[in-house]
């Protein structure tokens, strides 16, 4: 579970990257929409995978509620899945 985790984190936070650096400019300056659908539909989909990787990892480790809390709040943000990985996902953890 830990391996198919770290691999989500990491494409979910390149699909946010991806979704605000390259389509969103793309579609609103470009006037090209096609690449933020498709995009934004690998993201959906990732965020969704990520979000129920980390609540069964959260309990399968037993870790506090604080730690979920911190889990889920970095899907929202930029880069932060790449630092919950690299802090909380490395199999020495």
């Amino acid at each position: 579970m830990l391996a198919a985790f770290r691999i989500t984190a990491i494409l979910e936070g390149i699909s946010y990257l991806a979704l605000f650096a390259v389509t969103m400019p793309l579609k609103y300056m470009a006037g090209l929409p096609m690449p933020n659908k498709y995009v934004g539909y690998a993201h959906g989909i990732l965020f969704i995978a990520y979000i129920i990787l980390a609540v069964l990892y959260w309990y399968h480790k037993k870790w506090s509620f604080k730690r979920l809390i911190i889990l889920l709040v970095a899907s929202l943000l930029p880069f932060a899945t790449f630092y919950i990985e690299k802090k909380y996902l490395q199999k020495s953890a």
